[in-house]
């Protein structure tokens, strides 16, 4: 008798703790076969007929960002998504700091995902905090994707890394919300690792993917069935907001003596942005008639723009996102966040960032004796804070002399340059 009571009792620590703290095994929903890509400004102009043939199902396309961000490529995304066959989504990145923001930017999203036909559930991609708390963060995820929901009446799901499926979002939320994850190591791997999700919809294995009729790297995910809404029908704006008119495209018909040059500064965008969106293979070649697509006032970054308040840097050999802060007096996270960079350790030599004109109090370097320090929070990892900051990691072991990267405790202060 006394060996079945405590088997009880350990039986029921058990199935409590794993309650509180999350589940032992993360595995696909079902089995994962959709292979597809997500998408937004970064990649440019896209052929999606070579997407298809290339065998991607799946298609994510960045819609918006914040409360006034539209994905200058969102339209053009969605329309030749569409007619080459591919099946699509759409994402927002949010960057509210409280409830009311995220209510703000679900409303904005919303209105700009208006008059299309996703075949795909809504994502919420939430990874940047800014200092927030982690109940707060967790508040500010339910109360986006609850007024998505009311608005759409289409399900939502959560993008998340495996950091902040493991540390930052609550089982309550993952009882309700399903996940599609980042993690670039061998999935196998999840089985073993306790997250609040015990299931994964759609896996983003790598940021480096490459994929015929997309230019340079892509992100690359493989989904279960699940992702796909089970009813599709076009989305009605409900959210009182009107699309922002400063991040549509329009058909222009040539006329006659027109040229890209004076097109592109008639619309106040660039000779090359139209040439990318409109895969011109001879920029000197146009004729009355043709019918371009054309990004009015364009937000996509490394365009170039005049009054605008904004300062646009190229990215030199051998430049860090932290070397580039530190010039410009601006931190890592406002880079990140206004150029929409994914991974900050992964920058290349052209590569336009803007850095907006009020944050830059001097443009010249500043003093490289400068030292930063960052406090370590429950959940954080080196990896993780390297690329927060945009340094490597054997750059932190180096400045604080660590010999233990795995060893890192809450409160302990970290020189980050």
């Amino acid at each position: 008798m006394l060996k079945k009571i405590i088997s009880g009792i350990v039986i029921f620590v058990f199935v409590f703790c794993m309650q509180v703290n999350g589940t032992y095994a993360l595995t696909p929903a079902s089995d994962l076969v959709y292979e597809g890509i997500d998408v937004s400004n970064w990649q440019g102009y896209i052929n999606y007929a070579e997407v298809r043939n290339d065998g991607i199902q799946v298609v994510y396309i960045k819609a918006s960002q914040g409360t006034n961000i539209k994905d200058a490529y969102f339209d053009i995304n969605y329309e030749n998504a569409k007619v080459n066959g591919l099946r699509v989504g759409f994402y927002h990145y949010l960057t509210a700091r409280n409830v009311e923001e995220a209510q703000e930017e679900a409303n904005f999203f919303v209105s700009v995902i208006a008059g299309k036909t996703p075949d795909c559930k809504l994502v919420l991609d939430y990874e940047s905090f800014g200092g927030v708390e982690r109940d707060e963060i967790n508040r500010i995820a339910r109360s986006f994707m609850q007024r998505v929901e009311e608005l759409t009446n289409k399900e939502i799901i959560l993008y998340s890394d495996l950091s902040n499926a493991r540390n930052t979002f609550d089982t309550s939320l993952a009882q309700d919300y399903a996940l599609w994850i980042a993690y670039y190591e061998d999935r196998n791997h999840l089985i073993s690792i306790q997250t609040s999700w015990d299931t994964y919809i759609g896996i983003q294995y790598t940021d480096r993917g490459r994929v015929n009729g997309v230019s340079g790297s892509v992100d690359r995910d493989l989904y279960t069935e699940e992702i796909f809404l089970n009813e599709t029908s076009e989305i009605i704006n409900n959210s009182g907001n009107t699309t922002p008119k400063n991040t549509e495209s329009i058909e222009y018909i040539v006329q006659r003596g027109d040229t890209l040059s004076a097109i592109a500064r008639r619309y106040g965008t660039t000779v090359q942005e139209i040439v990318d969106i409109n895969n011109i293979q001879n920029p000197d070649l146009i004729y009355p008639g043709e019918k371009l697509r054309i990004l009015t006032n364009s937000t996509i970054p490394g365009s170039e723009e005049r009054g605008t308040g904004s300062i646009i840097y190229t990215v030199q050999r051998g430049n860090t996102l932290s070397q580039i802060a530190r010039e410009y007096h601006v931190s890592v996270e406002h880079i990140v966040e206004l150029n929409d960079i994914e991974n900050p350790n992964l920058i290349y030599p052209g590569q336009k960032l803007r850095m907006t004109e009020s944050d830059v109090t001097d443009l010249s370097p500043i003093d490289n004796t400068m030292q930063v320090y960052y406090v370590v929070k429950e959940g954080d990892t080196l990896n993780g804070i390297a690329r927060r900051f945009g340094i490597t990691l054997n750059e932190i072991l180096q400045y604080n002399d660590i010999e233990n990267p795995n060893l890192i405790f809450p409160g302990q202060t970290i020189r980050i340059v």
